[in-house]
């Protein structure tokens, strides 16, 4: 490897992708070795480098820090082997094998730790165990919903009775009978498009139960929304399943169906209606996007662009569809978006993890459960990717070859 010093713009390009920063290669394409060495915290924080980093640049400074250590005990090396400036003094030019100055230079060598690569990534630590626990929980809150939501859909008033409330919405935009399908094709694109992203995000442990942990408590949330107040249908097109009055035989059938098939209509797995205080769909094309644009990096705007117009065209075909009345839509994004700023904030804050008076954060009922999956995360998560698995593992498929040998 060649030494830092001789590092051309290429070459350092080169080592922000290997230590896992591609997000600073274009902030620093003009940058050579001796520039990156001569990088401090202040030119951290200046743009365009602070405008890619979610970290504050803590990351890239802990590896200017190593690279610049080992730098210096690589120059201070070659000086002492060389008989150069450094361990030789009063123009002494030749170094002494016996005598005292070669003990003397011995004893003045001073021991500089260089932190290795595994006390960089204490500050996040792979804990799938907690992950695990957060997937449960969205799991079970996912399926209390289902119940719930076929517990109201008993108690619905029919259309013929109780006709849909007046909503402003449905008065300027006559109903598109497509309109819901694209929705949730918008919906299972940007779902898949997380996922993608996550798998291939370095700390995805800790993403993931971010992720599971907020959708499973917006869908808590929901049930007792719905439970409490049983909206009538908001248009006279809902064909909705007949009242089965307290057979939980077919009950359970049509609970698993709808688990089955995601919840999703296009499927034909939601047949059940009154789930409408608030709107489950508009949860998942906020959340993903918020996660989507979270979690990658800043240059990548037209990847964002992307998401969010899907996430806003999925949420107006809601309405379009008359699916959901206009309040449904504006009390979930309220609620989702406000749930992921809060977490993060939290999250990212060191002083907010600790309960205090000062912190009224800490009164929430979900604080402690917070503690628990953020207690070892120190700083920002930064937007760090790489392969599912390593390199390593992947070798276990390659043959060894073996050529005969000719016996004599």
């Amino acid at each position: 490897m060649k030494k830092v010093a001789a590092w051309s713009a290429e070459d350092v390009s080169d080592w922000l992708s290997k230590e896992g920063m591609p997000e600073y290669i274009d902030s620093l394409r003009q940058t050579d070795g001796p520039a990156l060495l001569r990088l401090n915290e202040a030119d951290l924080q200046m743009p365009p480098i602070s405008l890619v980093s979610s970290d504050g640049g803590q990351q890239l400074l802990e590896r200017l820090e190593t690279l610049q250590m080992e730098t210096h005990i690589e120059a201070h090396k070659n000086g002492h082997a060389n008989g150069h400036a450094g361990g030789l003094p009063n123009g002494t030019s030749k170094p002494q094998r016996n005598g005292t100055l070669g003990m003397k230079a011995r004893m003045e060598m001073v021991h500089i730790p260089i932190p290795t690569v595994e006390t960089m990534r204490t500050s996040f630590p792979v804990e799938w165990g907690k992950t695990g626990i957060a997937f449960a929980y969205a799991v079970v809150c996912f399926v209390t919903t289902t119940v719930v939501i076929s517990v109201v859909h008993e108690r619905v008033p029919p259309k013929e009775h109780t006709p849909p409330l007046p909503d402003k919405f449905f008065d300027l935009f006559n109903r598109v009978e497509w309109a819901f399908s694209i929705c949730e094709i918008n919906g299972m694109l940007l779902v898949g498009l997380w996922l993608i992203q996550w798998m291939l995000l370095k700390h995805r442990s800790i993403v993931g139960r971010r992720f599971f942990f907020i959708v499973g408590t917006l869908y808590l949330y929901r049930c007792i929304t719905m439970y409490i107040t049983t909206l009538p249908v908001p248009g006279m097109h809902f064909k909705c399943s007949p009242k089965l009055l307290g057979n939980w035989e077919v009950q359970m059938r049509r609970i698993m169906k709808m688990i089955a098939g995601g919840g999703l209509s296009i499927t034909g797995s939601h047949t059940m209606c009154g789930d409408y205080l608030y709107s489950g769909h508009t949860v998942m094309l906020t959340l993903t996007y918020l996660f989507i644009k979270e979690y990658s990096p800043k240059r990548f705007w037209w990847y964002h662009w992307f998401c969010w117009s899907l996430s806003a065209v999925g949420i107006f075909c809601i309405l379009l569809a008359h699916d959901h009345y206009t309040v449904d839509v504006v009390v979930a994004y309220f609620i989702t978006t406000r749930l992921f700023w809060w977490y993060h904030t939290m999250a990212n804050q060191q002083s907010l993890k600790e309960t205090s008076q000062s912190n009224l954060f800490s009164r929430v009922w979900w604080y402690r459960l917070f503690q628990y999956f953020e207690e070892n995360v120190n700083g920002t998560v930064p937007r760090n990717y790489q392969l599912p698995l390593s390199w390593r593992s992947l070798q276990w498929n390659r043959c060894v070859k073996y050529s005969k040998l000719d016996m004599q």
